[in-house]
């Protein structure tokens, strides 16, 4: 889209007559128009019209060969939908069906010959002036349309660090390097990957995760913080932080915090059904907190916690095989000793330094 103003626009003149045409130019130049392509040739406009790219086509009705009304259906698969780009068919055929034809093939304007040369300058400039608008209207739509898609991503990228900032700030209090969170998003998100999730789908997964234990900052340090086994009493309010995780999360509008509320909820449910809060079993059970469960396990056992030291490698993986089936998706538990044994579970460097960071 090249105009600016009426008189910087680019014009191409279609005219079997060689006469009629370098007339045209004449005329238009000596009113300012300097930018003017013209053939006499009807099966070279389509070319031309690609190469010059006009801000309008001055087109004659009766021509050899390809004639206007076939040239206007030429063109019409070279404007892109939504694009104002008007033609106006000059033509010494004043006939109603003459005009009919032209303006149902789409010309925007209809002018008789011999013509009025001031109505003549009129209309060109009148249609002109219409392109003008909508390329600029098209120029700030697009700007505004990037504005929005900027904005929209700083603030999608901006919920996302609250989440991250909330998860990680509840993973502080029994994990002073708060990176337990970022590595179970990871794991999850890997294991999303071995079974098969979109990569939209890992990354939710991946985002989501480390919302799991959210609900713990109900839980008195007291309670989360012991080195010793927990009473009857004081696990019933640990195993609470699902149900608050939840509650936390909910009603949220957007797929990552509709995900993230339902592994709050359900990351202890268990394979068999003898998980909480609800009993869930098997399939029941929403797939990324299946994929959260495993990959919490995974990773809160291979590091140090306030009641343990950390697992060898080989406990770990042991451990996972042991519940294959029983507290853990068996499907998920091949997929994540798979993976294991490929370290595919290191974060990258990328998402170390924002660990730490």
């Amino acid at each position: 889209m090249h105009i600016v103003t009426i008189h910087s626009a680019r014009i191409l003149i279609a005219d079997d007559l060689e006469v009629n045409v370098r007339a045209l130019t004449r005329l238009l130049n000596r009113h300012g128009y300097e930018h003017i392509r013209a053939t006499t040739d009807s099966s070279a406009v389509v070319e031309l019209f690609i190469e010059f790219e006009p801000d309008i086509v001055l087109l004659d009705l009766h021509m050899p060969g390809l004639d206007g009304v076939a040239v206007i259906e030429a063109l019409n698969a070279l404007i892109a939908p939504g694009t104002y780009l008007p033609i106006l068919v000059l033509t010494g055929d004043t006939s109603a069906e003459a005009k009919r034809r032209t303006l149902t093939a789409g010309a925007k304007d209809f002018l008789n010959k011999p013509f009025d040369i001031s109505e003549a300058l009129l209309r060109i400039g009148n249609l002109l002036e219409t392109r003008r608008l909508h390329v600029e209207l098209a120029r700030t739509n697009s700007s505004l349309e990037r504005k929005v898609i900027g904005r929209t991503r700083q603030l999608v990228a901006s919920q996302i660090e609250i989440l991250e900032r909330l998860a990680a700030a509840v993973e502080f209090r029994d994990d002073d390097t708060g990176q337990h969170t970022r590595r179970v998003g990871h794991i999850a998100s890997e294991l999303g990957r071995a079974l098969g999730l979109s990569p939209a789908e890992q990354t939710l997964v991946r985002r989501a995760a480390p919302l799991h234990d959210v609900g713990k900052v109900a839980v008195p340090d007291s309670i989360l913080l012991k080195p010793a086994l927990l009473t009857p009493e004081e696990r019933s309010i640990m195993q609470r932080h699902a149900e608050t995780g939840a509650r936390i999360l909910a009603r949220g509008r957007s797929p990552l915090l509709r995900m993230a509320e339902q592994i709050a909820l359900s990351h202890h449910e268990r394979w068999d059904g003898s998980g909480y809060p609800n009993g869930l079993a098997g399939d029941a059970i929403p797939i990324a907190a299946r994929l959260t469960s495993v990959a919490d396990i995974f990773d809160a056992l291979s590091h140090d916690r306030p009641y343990r030291r950390a697992w060898p490698r080989e406990q770990v993986l042991a451990e996972l095989e042991r519940e294959s089936g029983i507290g853990l998706d068996p499907t998920i538990v091949t997929a994540c000793l798979r993976n294991a044994v490929h370290s595919r579970f290191v974060m990258p460097d990328d998402e170390m330094r924002q660990a730490s960071a």
